[in-house]
């Protein structure tokens, strides 16, 4: 990812307290990832940066559509996605990311870059399986719906059994069909 100053936090000037900041998320932020399957985005983050003397403690809120493909039809749309994350800061002597939780800074930083953490939420909340509200509730017209149909209904036709198998089920299941 290309260095952006935008997601960049200069916590060190920061007072103790709560701090919040808000990021609109577009199409230009994942193409910095060469991350491609997004068609387009729209999504808000709010983050809650709580500064205490010893750590930080960071809360990511965010909601929006990322627009994208259905994986059954290939037709777009826009999949509404939700994510929550929290991340504890500490200070220790190298950096160390291992955690999922906890983020370890040496000491003397004075900066964090969010864009990843960002970058992570919005792709682990976006479902696996994309499929179109129209196919699921079947108000989707599609050619490729239509064909999907076709060979559904063609292959429940086929479904006849040959006569020697099932004198060969009888053996295995030892009922008389």
């Amino acid at each position: 990812m290309k260095n952006n100053k935008e997601y960049v936090i200069l916590f060190k000037g920061l007072k103790i307290g709560i701090h919040q900041f808000e990021y609109k998320i577009n199409k230009k932020f994942f193409d910095s990832f060469t991350y491609s399957d997004f068609i387009d985005t729209n999504v808000k983050v709010h983050l809650e940066l709580i500064k205490k003397n010893t750590l930080l403690e960071l809360f990511f809120k965010l909601e929006g559509t990322v627009r994208v493909n259905c994986d059954v039809s290939g037709e777009e749309y826009n999949q509404p996605i939700f994510g929550k994350l929290n991340i504890i800061v500490k200070y220790g002597k190298k950096y160390n990311n291992d955690d999922e939780v906890i983020l370890i800074l040496p000491y003397g930083e004075f900066e964090l870059d969010v864009a990843q953490y960002i970058y992570e939420i919005i792709i682990l909340s976006t479902p696996s399986k994309r499929v179109h509200p129209g196919v699921i509730d079947k108000t989707l017209k599609s050619d490729i719906l239509d064909k999907l149909e076709e060979f559904k209904s063609t292959k429940n036709k086929k479904e006849k059994t040959d006569p020697r198998w099932d004198q060969l089920k009888k053996l295995l299941t030892g009922k008389n069909i």
